[in-house]
């Protein structure tokens, strides 16, 4: 009696020379060939490669459309003013003093509020992310926060600091402390535990083992949160410049809009744009020079 074994040989036999015959058919066909083409070539599953100036032809698209519909007549000037209008304002603004100084006074609100945020949403991070007692006493805290906006909070921080410029700052540090913190936190708690077995292995310091390990491994999470934080930093700073400000960019649009003058609003809006298109594009080629080793999709 066949088994079962060689039952299965009866129906499947490999020739001499690599061709699966199977039983009752006339033709053969090579191991891992389709029909007669030989093997197929490898499918890149991949992006593809960088597209030069790739990121640049979204927003170039966006104001070629702008330009078009104004020069037709599809738009509106008293709704969204002409491309040719608005370069007037910018032009007439930058003549007359009041951009460059609305300018230098937005930046240095936010900067001082960024930089307070980073520092502050940093250490919260490595406690919390090395300590069970640090994460207990900080991660509750900050998830509460996480789930309140920042500017809901604005009428609270009136009260307590009053209209002035600690008010603006502390606004914008808040809401750059939350996406640092979380991505700082989570890139920490995801540093490989072989790692901390081999320095334990070679007896590291504490000192040492935050220098060349911790922070090595949580810096590519903290740099996706500093993309965050930058563009929330602009947002939160167009907010806090429309209550009480005698100066800044947000003030300027709020003073332009009492007066129905859109191009000059347009003038701070296309400022902020460039604002948080630049900064964006200095934390991207600062994460490619810091973590040029790494070899993602996106390579």
């Amino acid at each position: 009696m066949a088994t079962t074994w060689d039952a299965d040989e009866a129906k499947l036999s490999l020739t001499s020379s690599g061709r699966i015959a199977h039983a009752g058919s006339r033709a053969t066909r090579p191991v891992g060939s389709a029909g007669s083409a030989g093997p197929r070539a490898r499918r890149r599953l991949g992006p593809g490669p960088a597209i030069p100036f790739g990121l640049q032809i979204g927003p170039l698209l966006l104001v070629l459309t702008w330009v078009v519909g104004s020069a037709l007549g599809w738009i509106d000037p008293r709704i969204l003013s002409a491309p040719w209008t608005v370069i007037e304002a910018f032009v007439r603004l930058v003549e007359q003093g009041r951009l460059q100084d609305n300018f230098v006074t937005s930046a240095t609100r936010a900067l001082l509020g960024l930089s307070i945020g980073l520092m502050i949403g940093t250490i919260l991070a490595v406690v919390a992310g090395l300590s069970r007692i640090g994460e207990a006493l900080i991660d509750g805290p900050v998830q509460i926060k996480r789930a309140i906006p920042t500017l809901a909070l604005i009428p609270l921080l009136i009260l307590w600091f009053g209209i002035g410029e600690s008010m603006k700052v502390t606004t914008i540090a808040l809401a750059v402390i939350v996406p640092i913190y979380i991505h700082t936190h989570n890139a920490l708690r995801s540093i490989d535990s072989r790692y901390v077995e081999l320095a334990e292995t070679l007896r590291m310091s504490q000192k040492d083992f935050i220098l060349q390990v911790v922070l090595p491994g949580a810096l590519p999470g903290f740099l996706l949160g500093l993309r965050f934080a930058v563009t929330l930093c602009w947002v939160s700073l167009v907010v806090v410049e429309q209550i009480n400000a005698t100066s800044g960019l947000g003030y300027m649009i709020d003073l332009a809009r009492n007066y129905g003058q859109t191009d000059v609003i347009l003038v701070g809006l296309v400022v902020y744009v460039l604002l948080g298109l630049v900064s964006d594009g200095l934390v991207r080629l600062l994460e490619r020079r810091i973590l040029s080793w790494r070899r993602t999709l996106a390579n």
